[in-house]
């Protein structure tokens, strides 16, 4: 696999959407990039200034949010992966939760 340098991730991204609301099937071309990825590889950290290595503020497997144009595809093994700097990561998803089954009404 492919281990980032300094302040980089490495990041799956989700597949777009092919389909429209309105059920029409999208070309490539007219198809929005992903900007939400999961996170496969993360590097040391962020050289500051002072000398020290800022910690990384994510980790491999977290589901996050990017900037739409950030970051360098690579193709590692037949997938397509982006290479993108710490500060281009946006936020952090939560795991959506199941939703709970509503009760029945008795008649």
């Amino acid at each position: 696999m492919l281990k980032p340098l300094g302040g980089r991730v490495l990041i799956k991204p989700l597949d777009s959407e092919a389909k429209s609301s309105g059920g029409i099937i999208l070309p490539d071309s007219a198809q929005t990039k992903p900007s939400e990825g999961t996170i496969i590889a993360v590097g040391d950290g962020k050289l500051l200034d002072s000398g020290e290595i800022q910690a990384m503020s994510v980790a491999v497997g977290d589901l996050v949010i990017y900037s739409e144009y950030a970051g360098t595809e690579i193709k590692v093994a037949g997938d397509d992966l982006l290479l993108v700097d710490c500060d281009a990561v946006l936020a952090v998803r939560e795991p959506d939760a199941k939703p709970k089954k509503k009760a029945k009404k008795k008649k």
